[in-house]
């Protein structure tokens, strides 16, 4: 448990002064304690409470042209990103989930964004990774921060609305799929809901500890918390911490 709030506190941190990475913290290293398939459900019903009211206060600004494509190809997806999370062994999908995050983490740290005009088939691709991320491990929008975000021709407020959408609408569906797998039950709930208040808390605290410095200070440190994450929950480290 002093794991799992760490996790959650840090994670809310992360996401009150960047918008992201809730997920990228939290599932590292919740699977460690609860495995993959368990910390997968947590994360829906801790932020699940908060992504839903932020997606209804943006769903009018919203341009669905754009958010409806990728939700499509994103929730095809998203049933084959549940069947590998509960297919591969837990090990082998805290390596993948390492893996992922740590060249998230790297390509967001260098800058890199996708510059050029997304056709409907490079949009539809996105989906289809976010889908199956959202499904192995809720960082579906890892894709769309290192792609989708920076391709957009929108003003910012257009595309925050958007993402807004995409997140909430996305949460309801990933939800529904989870709970016919069995992946949200009462005890991951029961277990959630001392989280929410730390998270809660976290994304209060990370929110207005944004005006102490500047953007590119807090999304360092951000960048360097998820890094740390997803390194400390990797298998090689095991046989040193006695897992």
């Amino acid at each position: 448990m002093a794991v799992l709030l760490a996790a959650t506190l840090l994670g809310g941190l992360v996401r009150g002064f960047t918008g992201f990475g809730f997920a990228m913290v939290f599932m590292p290293l919740a699977s460690m304690v609860v495995g993959p398939v368990a910390a997968l459900g947590l994360i829906w019903c801790i932020d699940a409470p908060f992504a839903l009211p932020i997606a209804a206060r943006n769903a009018r600004q919203a341009e669905w042209r754009e958010v409806a494509p990728l939700l499509l190809t994103a929730t095809l997806a998203l049933p084959a990103g549940i069947w590998l999370l509960i297919w591969l062994d837990r090990e082998t999908m805290r390596w993948i989930l390492a893996g992922l995050i740590l060249t998230a983490v790297a390509l967001m740290a260098s800058g890199w964004r996708y510059h050029g005009r997304p056709g409907i088939p490079l949009s539809l691709g996105v989906g289809v990774l976010s889908g199956l991320f959202n499904g192995m491990a809720s960082i579906g929008g890892m894709p769309l921060a290192v792609f989708w975000l920076g391709a957009q021709r929108n003003d910012r407020h257009k595309t925050r609305a958007n993402l807004q959408t995409f997140f909430g609408v996305s949460t309801l569906i990933s939800g529904t799929i989870l709970w016919r797998n069995g992946i949200l039950t009462l005890t991951a709930l029961t277990m959630a809901l001392p989280l929410m208040a730390v998270y809660g808390a976290g994304m209060l605290a990370g929110t207005h500890g944004f005006r102490l410095a500047n953007e590119i200070t807090f999304r360092r440190i951000a960048y360097a918390v998820i890094f740390l994450s997803a390194l400390v929950s990797l298998p090689l480290w095991d046989g040193v911490d006695g897992r």
